[in-house]
């Protein structure tokens, strides 16, 4: 394995480094499958991670198309088929034409689907709220700002990295 820096990117600083550590690490703790399961159970909503995933993003982007959410969530199309069938088999989101195409079709929350990404959102802010009980108020305004800031950064990055593709970030993911 080289060590040696890629050709295009500059070296890293050691605080990048040091944040590229931390967000793997909460990265991996958040989306666990035992951690998955235990939010579902206390939200109440026994749906697996890519539905969630799926849910969210329909509720943070209404009335998308099937390839529309394929591209956000950088899946396949055919994955997001099987997991909108699912979700509709289960009442949480209904298939709507599209205004702009009659042979295309749009995602929709249903109000149970509403619910569902309401209760998931609720716990997993409760759920932090506990592990960050020892954070000020002041901390966590200056926490939540430089991630959005973050995230900011990243989508706008990713954008001028990617001529032509229109780029999108979950917003007030929980």
């Amino acid at each position: 394995m080289s060590t040696e820096p890629l050709p295009d990117l500059p070296a890293a600083s050691p605080e990048v480094v040091e944040i590229e550590r931390a967000l793997t690490r909460i990265t991996y703790l958040g989306t666990r499958a035992r951690q998955h399961d235990r939010l579902m159970a206390l939200a109440g909503v026994p749906l697996d991670r890519a539905a969630v995933a799926l849910l969210r993003q329909v509720e943070d982007a209404e009335l998308l198309r099937p390839g529309e959410l394929a591209q956000r969530l950088g899946v396949e199309a055919s994955h997001v088929t099987r997991t909108v069938q699912q979700l509709q088999r289960s009442g949480y989101v209904t298939r709507v034409p599209d205004p702009d195409d009659r042979r295309a079709q749009r995602i929709r929350l249903t109000d149970a689907g509403r619910e569902a990404v309401a209760r998931i959102r609720d716990t997993g802010a409760r759920a932090m709220q506990l592990a960050l009980a020892d954070w000020g108020p002041d901390e966590l305004r200056q926490l939540a700002g430089l991630f959005h800031r973050m995230v900011d950064d990243f989508v706008a990055h990713a954008a001028r990295s990617e001529p032509g593709q229109e780029t999108h970030a979950p917003s007030g993911t929980a």
